[in-house]
């Protein structure tokens, strides 16, 4: 969960959303891209554009980078473009590194935005990194600035993973990993967006990162306090580890003051145990072995943002989902729980963001202004079941929630937090790790949900 003490950086994002529904009539509607083979909206809410094959890195502006043509096509560093200096922020040191970029062509948004989320699945070897930047156009024709969307490597003995705070340009802004119109009352919407990737090496190493998928999530959800429960259509439990971030409190307090704040981290875990990946002995040699489900802390070490200061980033929790052998992870939004069964249906479990007050959440026993849960399936009667990691031990993070309560406490984008005053939701947004090659019934799942 958030921490307590401070407001989730998602409440920053109220200003941002607060009026979306009153100016969603008025947006400017955006053409159709033709054949883009990875585009699929919902309803006029949500755009999901990813670049992950041959022929898709073929069509980007390339300066120094080379697309990969192998079973799992990906983007490398063939001759570097140059070199830069980098002064990490976190531990002020300058290091000199070779790079080349990639930018994607411009994807025009299905639905104009007043949010975008990037993705990105990659493998940095020690002495790699890579940046992912977007720039895009408003619906008045004016452009943004180049945003940087993230600086990130798997490990973090060569840079420090992080955010970037204080961009803006007066009609946009970055909240740690989310690009959101200021003012979404005034009517301006994102329409159009490019992705630049910046790969970074150690000068005359020969090493690469490898990136298989990037992308990014444009939406423009209406304002609601309120979201209607869907009907109920499947009846189905997926076998999925359970792991609570509670037992890991007061450990490795470095990374977010222990478990306490490592719900996306833990639930990161589990799905990608789903999957039947975990961390090597090796790789988990550094974790005091009294600690009980290492890979756990693991997990949250290498998601850290160290500007957010927290594991909660969204597309770090995706990437390191994605470090493990042929898994994909993307963050999107959903619709309603009717996307989450259909995905259930077809073994993919996911990961939810959602806020509430302890009245809000029928046997929670908490209330919360941020957490992640891992549904895992549906009972009988159309409840959700969720394995939730704020629970007091791994025995008891398998929890039904009646199904109400839990699609409105997901969905919205607006409620009353306990003292009153209106703050954001998340409206619907998940992390989804799947394989790199899905089962026909996991393709068409995602590709129902918009994800391709």
């Amino acid at each position: 969960m958030t921490r307590a003490s401070e407001p989730s950086r998602r409440a920053l994002l109220a200003v941002a959303v607060a009026a979306a529904a009153a100016a969603t009539a008025g947006s400017a509607a955006a053409a159709t891209r033709a054949g883009a083979a990875h585009t699929h909206a919902g309803p006029g809410l949500v755009d999901n554009r990813a670049w992950t094959s041959y022929a898709d890195w073929r069509t980007g502006t390339a300066k120094g980078t080379r697309a990969l043509a192998a079973a799992r096509p990906g983007l490398v560093i063939e001759t570097p473009a140059g070199t830069a200096d980098y002064t990490d922020p976190h531990t002020g040191k300058t290091v000199t590194w070779e790079y080349a970029t990639w930018t994607s062509p411009v994807h025009r948004l299905t639905v104009p935005a007043t949010e975008a989320i990037a993705s990105w699945n990659a493998h940095t070897p020690a002495a790699t990194w890579l940046q992912v930047e977007l720039t895009g156009t408003y619906s008045d024709g004016t452009a943004t600035p180049w945003y940087v969307m993230g600086r990130w490597a798997a490990g973090d003995q060569d840079i420090k993973r992080t955010s970037v705070d204080d961009q803006k340009d007066g009609k946009s802004s970055i909240w740690t990993d989310t690009f959101a119109i200021d003012d979404a009352a005034s009517g301006l919407r994102l329409v159009s967006y490019r992705l630049r990737l910046t790969l970074y090496r150690t000068p005359k190493s020969g090493l690469t990162p490898t990136v298989w998928r990037l992308g990014a999530m444009g939406s423009d959800i209406p304002d609601r306090f309120t979201v209607p429960a869907s009907t109920p259509g499947l009846v189905k439990e997926l076998t999925v580890p359970r792991y609570s971030q509670e037992i890991h409190a007061g450990q490795y307090p470095e990374y977010d003051n222990g478990g306490e704040a490592w719900c996306s981290p833990t639930s990161s875990q589990m799905i990608i145990e789903h999957w039947g990946r975990r961390p090597t002995a090796e790789q988990l040699a550094w974790v005091d072995p009294t600690f009980a489900d290492p890979q756990v802390c693991h997990a949250a070490r290498f998601t850290y943002d160290y500007q957010y200061g927290g594991c909660g980033n969204w597309p770090f929790n995706a990437a390191y989902a994605a470090t493990y052998k042929d898994l994909q992870g993307v963050v999107t939004r959903l619709r309603s729980l009717t996307d989450l069964e259909k995905l259930i249906a077809a073994g993919i479990p996911a990961i939810t963001s959602q806020s509430f007050l302890k009245s809000e959440l029928t046997g929670a026993g908490y209330g919360t202004s941020g957490h992640l849960m891992t549904v895992i399936g549906f009972t009988a009667g159309g409840d959700v079941i969720a394995n939730d990691p704020a629970s007091p031990g791994d025995d008891a993070v398998r929890r039904v929630y009646k199904r109400s309560e839990w699609e409105n406490i997901w969905l919205r984008t607006k409620r009353y937090n306990a003292s009153g005053n209106v703050v954001s939701g998340t409206g619907g947004v998940c992390y989804l790790y799947f394989p790199a090659n899905p089962s026909a019934g996991q393709r068409e799942a995602l590709k129902a949900v918009g994800v391709r």
